[in-house]
C-alpha cells in the first residue's frame, strides 16, 4: 500500500523521527493522541498544502519568454490548485489533513507586501480550491463557522494576508484605507501590520532601526479594529509591536514567532513585546521553523518555547502557528525539473545577512520532526511536559478562537452612511 502511495511512507517517516526524539511512554502517547483527536485544533498561521508543479508546461513558458514574475505566478497557480484536478492528489490532500488533526488553519492567502493586486491572487486561488473541494474544505470567517465546520467533520480555512492592502495613491487617508474593508468582505480575517521591511504603517523586523508606528499606522489600526480584522505582528519590529499593542482597542496576535529569550533571532519576540501583546488580550503563536526556534531546532525546541510561554506568562499566552506547508510526495522531484529564471528578491522579503544561513538549522531530521502532519505529536509532547488538558486545549486552539471572537464581537460603529458589514 505504501509503495503505491509514497505519501503514507513519508508521513510515517516524519512521525518516527519525532517519536525518536520525544521517546514518550505508551501511556503518554495514547493519552496525547486521544486528546488531540478530541480537540478543536486551530492553527494561527499556516502555509497550507503544496501540490507538485508540472514541470513541462512551466518550462515551456520559460522558452516562450515568461518573466520571473510571470513564472512565479504560474508556479503558484499550480501548487495551490493542482490538488483539485488529480484524484491521487486529492486523496493525498485528504490524508494529510486527517493525519494532522488540524480543524482550522489561518492560511497565508496573500502575497508578502501591500499591493492589492498581488494580495488578491492567492486569495482567489484558495477560494477556487475551497469551491472545488467542498467535501473537505469550508471557508470560515467567524469562530462560530469554525466550530460548526468542525462538528461536521470539515476543515476550515480562514484567510490571513501577509500585508495590509494599500493602493498607494496617497490621495487622502480614507482613500488609502478603503481596500481593508474590501478584503475583509472577501474573507480576510487577519492581516500582517508589516512584513520584513518598512512600509507606510511601521517597521518590519528586518530593519536595523525601528522607528515605531507611523501616524498613518495608527489610522490603519483604528480601521482594522472597526472592521474586526485581527492585527498580526509576526514580522513587525519590536518598537512598532509595542506601539501597535497600545494603540489597538482589540486583542492583537503574533501568529508565528518564537521566544527571543531562548533564541536570539530577529523573528522572535522579547518578553516586553510579548507582554504588550498579552496586555491587549492577545496571544502569540510559536512557529516550527528551526532557525527561529534555535536550541536543537526540532520538536523538542518547539516544546521548550511553549513551556517558557506557559511558565512565564500563563496558559492564555500561547498558541501554535507553524509557518509550515505540507508538501506533496512529488514536490521535490518536480522542483528539480524546473528551470527557474533569475530574479532578485523582492523588497519585502529581504533578510539581514546571516538570518537564514546557519547550517545547523538545515538538517533534514529537524524539519521532519516538525512536519505539519506531526501536529498530534505536539500534543503528545505537551502531555509529556505535564501540561494539563485545559492548558493543552487552549494552546492548540482555544486561545486563538478567543482572539477571533474578541475581534468579531467588539467591532466599533460604522462610519456615517456605511453598514456594519
Amino acid at each position: 500500500m505504501t509503495a503505491e502511495k509514497p505519501f503514507l511512507t513519508n508521513i510515517q517517516r516524519d512521525r518516527d523521527v519525532a517519536l525518536g526524539l520525544l521517546k514518550p511512554s505508551q501511556r503518554d502517547l495514547e493519552h496525547g493522541l486521544a486528546l488531540h483527536r478530541e480537540c478543536l485544533v486551530a492553527e494561527s498561521y499556516s502555509l497550507g498544502l503544496c501540490a507538485p508543479a508540472v514541470a513541462g508546461p512551466l518550462n515551456a513558458e520559460i522558452d516562450a519568454g515568461a518573466s520571473a514574475i510571470e513564472f512565479k505566478d504560474l508556479y503558484e497557480d499550480q501548487t495551490m490548485r493542482n490538488w483539485a484536478t488529480t484524484p491521487a492528489l486529492r486523496e493525498e490532500y485528504h490524508h494529510a489533513w486527517e493525519a494532522s488533526g488540524v480543524s482550522c488553519m489561518f492560511l497565508n492567502a496573500g502575497e508578502e507586501g501591500n499591493d492589492p493586486g498581488l494580495l488578491l491572487q492567492r486569495l482567489a486561488r484558495y477560494t477556487w480550491l475551497m469551491d472545488t473541494m467542498p467535501d473537505i474544505l469550508a471557508r470560515a470567517t467567524t469562530a462560530a463557522h469554525i466550530r460548526k465546520n468542525h462538528s461536521e467533520g470539515k476543515h476550515s480555512i480562514c484567510f490571513s494576508l501577509n500585508g495590509v492592502p494599500l493602493p498607494g495613491r496617497n490621495l487622502n487617508p480614507r482613500d488609502e484605507l478603503r481596500d481593508i474593508k474590501v478584503f475583509a468582505q472577501l474573507g480576510a480575517r487577519m492581516m500582517h501590520l508589516t512584513y520584513q521591511r518598512r512600509n507606510p504603517i511601521g517597521d518590519g523586523c528586518g530593519e536595523p532601526n525601528d522607528g515605531g508606528l507611523s501616524d498613518f499606522g495608527r489610522m490603519v489600526i483604528a480601521e482594522m479594529n472597526r472592521l474586526g480584522v485581527i492585527i498580526d505582528l509576526a514580522h513587525t519590529g519590536w518598537r512598532t509591536c509595542c506601539e501597535a499593542a497600545r494603540a489597538s482597542t482589540l486583542p492583537l496576535l503574533v501568529s508565528h514567532s518564537a521566544v527571543h529569550a531562548l533564541s536570539a533571532h530577529i523573528r522572535g519576540k522579547p518578553d516586553e513585546v510579548i507582554k504588550a501583546v498579552l496586555d491587549s488580550g492577545g496571544t502569540m503563536g510559536i512557529t516550527n521553523y528551526p532557525a527561529f526556534l534555535g536550541l536543537s531546532g526540532d520538536i523538542v525546541a518547539l516544546l521548550d518555547h511553549l513551556a517558557y510561554m506557559v511558565q512565564k506568562f500563563g496558559d492564555d499566552s500561547v498558541t501554535i502557528g507553524t509557518d509550515a506547508a505540507y508538501r506533496a510526495s512529488g514536490c521535490e522531484a518536480a522542483l528539480q525539473q524546473l528551470r527557474w529564471p533569475n530574479s532578485r528578491p523582492r523588497w519585502e522579503n529581504l533578510w539581514p545577512e546571516g538570518a537564514l544561513s546557519d547550517p545547523q538549522f538545515h538538517r533534514p531530521e529537524q524539519q521532519q520532526s516538525l512536519a505539519w502532519t506531526n501536529w498530534p505529536l505536539f500534543t503528545v509532547g505537551m502531555v509529556q511536559r505535564g501540561f494539563s488538558e485545559e492548558t493543552i486545549r487552549k494552546i492548540v486552539g482555544g486561545n486563538l478562537l478567543r482572539v477571533v471572537e474578541a475581534n468579531e464581537t467588539h467591532r466599533t460603529a460604522p462610519t456615517p452612511g456605511e453598514d456594519k458589514n
